[in-house]
């Protein structure tokens, strides 16, 4: 069998589970879940094992350190993947809420219900956590997904899949309402991107140019982010040791993902004082800083930034620092370049807060909190499936009700238009 035949196959099955799982009762659902966290756990050996041979294909590849991050699964990592599923189990299903009921002159009541959007295509990088957080967000929100991880994830993919199907056979459920595609070669990306008249939706996740390619050869609607340029903002008003512990955490704690800070901008006002403790931090961790010239003239240490460092995602410990001489240029300088991801303000002055948070467009805007917090267990949603930075038909982390949309629902008693 062909790849696109392989891949048209999977897509049929899909839809036609979309069909039963969206009207899947909240308990069987959840029973699915409990049964794919608990497999987790008891297969956890087993699927490590899978995922040292994806580690030792990376690393004869070459890949980064921080993909390799990205790419390990851990005992911790699984145990934070049935906890996500068992938030998920723990939320209320978005699937048959009914809004907005209202009674209209003629006598018909209209409302909408919420429903889900049916066939989900996910394509992403690493991550194999990925696998098992948007198997479980779709399958809670009522639709059918199908997963195609990246080849550099290949073995640990195919470990995950054939727990979600287990769990899936367990409860009754059809196979096709989660399924990965068993193809390491990039043609099932396309063949998945044609498949307009069976999936409902693509959501890549990962590098610029994975996404990049998806929006140019899609012909189904993608829901998107291509980076993550995200800034703090140290304001003249900071408590500069909170500003420090964010600035740190946002940089350092894990500096390959998309919420990690890419750029620290610092009010003139305080520079002086704030920065050579904080770069000694940052040097410690192992952080290179390419400055501004101002900064570079606080901080010898500092390469000096070019143009192109400004908008650069790095994904790694490298930081750039500008240093701004009121709050209108620090919103100009992250209007510039960022990437409508995610922004931060440290700040104890309550006016600049609200400003930042009314004029800065970025799908979560955070005061004196670090730029990590950017993710759907963190904001409440459980697992996330990914982060939207396209407003249409969703912004910021993507959750259960972000994976629905609604139909209007009219009640009449014989009502005809005149």
């Amino acid at each position: 069998m062909s790849i696109e035949e392989t891949v048209r196959k999977i897509a049929q099955a899909a839809k036609k589970a979309a069909k039963i799982v969206s009207v899947l009762g909240t308990n069987k659902k959840n029973e699915a879940l409990d049964r794919v966290a608990s497999k987790l756990l008891d297969q956890a050996a087993a699927i490590k094992e899978e995922n040292e041979k994806d580690l030792a294909y990376a690393r004869e590849k070459g890949l980064s350190d921080a993909m390799i991050d990205r790419l390990t699964v851990s005992d911790g990592v699984i145990e934070s993947m049935a906890k996500g599923l068992r938030d998920v189990i723990g939320l209320p299903d978005p699937v048959g809420e009914v809004t907005g009921m209202r009674l209209r002159p003629n006598g018909l009541q209209v409302g909408r219900v919420r429903i889900p959007l049916g066939v989900i295509g996910m394509i992403y990088e690493a991550r194999p956590n990925a696998t098992i957080d948007a198997a479980g967000l779709c399958l809670k929100a009522g639709n059918a997904v199908i997963l195609r991880g990246g080849s550099e994830a290949f073995h640990s993919n195919a470990a995950l899949a054939r727990i979600i199907q287990e769990a899936l056979r367990d409860s009754g459920i059809p196979e096709g309402a989660a399924q990965v595609i068993p193809v390491r070669d990039r043609l099932a990306v396309n063949a998945l991107l044609a498949q307009e008249d069976l999936v409902d939706l693509i959501i890549p996740r990962g590098g610029e140019g994975l996404i990049r390619f998806v929006v140019e050869n899609s012909k189904i609607p993608v829901l998107k982010h291509y980076k993550g340029v995200c800034h703090v903002y140290v304001d003249e008003t900071s408590d500069l040791g909170m500003a420090e512990e964010i600035s740190y955490n946002a940089k350092v704690q894990r500096p390959g993902v998309c919420n990690a800070m890419e750029t620290l901008v610092v009010h003139e006002a305080v520079a002086e004082s704030f920065l050579p403790k904080m770069a000694r931090r940052f040097v410690d961790a192992g952080v290179e800083i390419r400055g501004c010239p101002v900064t570079c003239r606080i901080l010898p240490e500092a390469k000096e930034a070019t143009e192109e460092d400004w908008p650069t995602e790095y994904l790694d410990l490298i930081l750039s620092v500008k240093i701004v001489s009121s709050m209108d240029e620090a919103i100009e300088h992250i209007d510039k370049f960022g990437s409508a991801h995610t922004e931060a303000i440290v700040t104890s002055d309550y006016g600049r807060a609200r400003r930042f948070l009314r004029e800065v467009d970025a799908s979560v805007v955070l005061v004196n909190a670090s730029t990590r917090f950017n993710d759907g267990g963190e904001l409440g949603l459980g697992a996330e499936i990914g982060i939207s930075t396209s407003k249409l038909h969703a912004y910021g982390p993507m959750g259960l009700e972000e994976l629905t949309t609604t139909k209007f629902v009219v009640f009449g008693d014989g009502q005809v238009r005149t």
